[in-house]
């Protein structure tokens, strides 16, 4: 598995630097009159992209957190309701001793 990852990671590291390479060329950023800038090319795809990776990972995160909460909110009525189960238990009753038995622990 290590192999597949290690060649996986180069291929990946060679498109890059192939895809850099190839796409030099500026590109002149402009918005209205306050800001204009010149860019290569690949430098404005890899920070959309990057733009991107780091969105995608926030919201991640955002839904992480809240499926943790939802979890932890349902284990809690888990642990209420079983409370409530053992607490509902009728205790078993001994007919010849007229007497009500302990429950039987687990």
């Amino acid at each position: 598995m290590r192999v597949v990852y290690t060649v996986v990671l180069a291929i990946v590291v060679m498109f890059i630097i192939t895809f850099s390479l190839e796409n030099t060329l500026p590109i002149q950023l402009r918005y209205y009159d306050f800001f204009e800038r010149s860019l290569p090319t690949y430098m404005l795809i890899f920070v959309a992209f990057l733009a991107g990776v780091i969105f995608t990972g926030f919201m991640g995160i955002v839904e992480r957190f809240r499926l943790t909460r939802t979890i932890n909110r349902l284990n809690k009525a888990i642990r209420d309701l079983r409370r409530e189960m053992k607490a509902n238990d009728n205790p078993p009753y001994d007919e010849e001793a007229g007497k009500v038995s302990p429950p039987f622990e687990e």
